[in-house]
């Protein structure tokens, strides 16, 4: 009858039991449905994608002028100049 039963045994059963005794589980293998590599090209471009945003946002509302002369190299010399002017 215990043989019968040994059959009967289910696999979280017989895990269990090896774990008991000192056996390691084998390990399931899993698979990544947005792998490392995507991850890695995808935060920076989302990152500097929302940068963007933030600074079209803050200068064109907040700041009262026209969004998009956030991106003129000129608008960021002349926050240069005026952060770095001596008194």
């Amino acid at each position: 009858m215990s043989s019968n039963a040994s059959k009967l045994q289910t696999k979280e059963q017989h895990d269990k039991q090896k774990q008991a005794e000192g056996e390691k589980a084998p390990k399931k293998q899993r698979r990544r449905l947005f792998p490392i590599w995507l991850r890695l090209l995808v935060v920076p471009i989302i990152l500097i994608i929302f940068l963007l945003l933030g600074l079209l946002f803050g200068y064109g509302v907040l700041g009262d002028g026209n969004a998009l002369d956030v991106l003129k190299r000129d608008t960021w010399t002349h926050i240069y100049d005026l952060v770095n002017q001596k008194s």
